[in-house]
């Protein structure tokens, strides 16, 4: 079956299918606050806007740095069609990326106005990751993507979220992203395996082109399944509500996942399939591991 083409704009230039990446930790460290008393309903709303800008403009930027190193061709644009058809301008890209990162910022005044400057060096970490991936020092094409989505989206993002309402770290909430900080991670990790190829044409040498294409497939069923190990040992060893583990029925998601990339090494439609697998995997799991993590401090707190 053939991958159905996408149609050239800015919805498609936006992603907004993609913002799992900026929801759900924040969601994540939300519920922390929560159930420590210290959450501030306006403040999670700005936050959640900052993450969610974030997540467009690298997604923008992304897109523009693709087209100006000559990866996004006439010839290989199938998800990212806005400038090689000449749908949109890559000035204007650029320039809507960067608005995003203005906004962004902006939305830090409030925030360092009600807690403190403290709030300012997960706001610059963000500003840095999101407008560099592909831009500037472009780490995406130096093998570090990777590392750095699961750092900044999958550890920064949670204990950015509940520093901004509690004015302090916590490591529960860090804790409690950890196993969602795989999830992110192996969605980016499927984004570098379905562009594989076409990078290595290209000369770009993501981690996934460093280590091969075999084990660059391994690390993403690796990613896309330690969540499930990680969230066990946290249960276990009672950091986490034994309600957090009905999350645990992602699985019958991550069947669909897994019998996915079997086929995926041969190309074709199911190594595109990697990354909407792989992002539905982590709405599906985020929100039952915030559902469970809710009920476990509000409903069955004694258990």
């Amino acid at each position: 079956m053939k991958v159905k083409p996408v149609t050239a704009g800015w919805y498609n230039a936006f992603r907004p299918w993609s913002l799992h990446g900026a929801v759900v930790p924040i969601v994540l460290g939300g519920v922390v606050a929560l159930n420590h008393g210290v959450f501030v309903p306006w403040v999670f709303v700005l936050v959640l806007i900052g993450g969610i800008l974030l997540q467009s403009a690298c997604n923008l930027l992304n897109t523009y740095g693709d087209f100006k190193l000559g990866i996004d061709t006439e010839e290989n644009h199938p998800r990212s069609p806005e400038l090689v058809t000449g749908a949109l301008e890559p000035k204007s890209i650029l320039m809507a990326g960067l608005a995003c990162l203005g906004l962004t910022a902006l939305i830090g005044i409030p925030l360092i106005w009600n807690i403190g400057w403290g709030i300012l060096f997960f706001g610059i970490a963000g500003l840095a990751f999101a407008g560099t991936y592909t831009v500037g020092i472009a780490y995406k094409y130096r093998g570090l993507g990777l590392v750095f989505v699961f750092i900044a989206m999958g550890m920064l993002m949670p204990l950015g979220t509940y520093y901004a309402m509690a004015g302090k770290l916590s490591l529960e909430a860090l804790l409690l992203g950890l196993p969602n900080a795989f999830l992110i991670t192996g969605v980016l990790s499927g984004n570098e395996m379905r562009d594989y190829h076409t990078d290595l044409e290209a000369g770009i040498r993501t981690l996934s082109g460093r280590i091969g294409h075999r084990a660059g497939m391994a690390l993403y069923v690796f990613l896309n399944t330690a969540c499930y190990p990680a969230l066990a040992v946290l249960i276990i060893v009672r950091v986490l509500h034994p309600a957090c583990a009905l999350a645990f029925a992602a699985l019958l998601f991550w069947r669909r996942l897994y019998g996915n990339s079997k086929e995926a090494a041969d190309g074709g439609r199911p190594a595109f399939m990697m990354v909407p697998y792989a992002f539905k995997h982590n709405w599906i799991f985020g929100a039952l591991l915030a559902i469970g993590y809710y009920v476990g401090f509000a409903i069955l707190p004694g258990l």
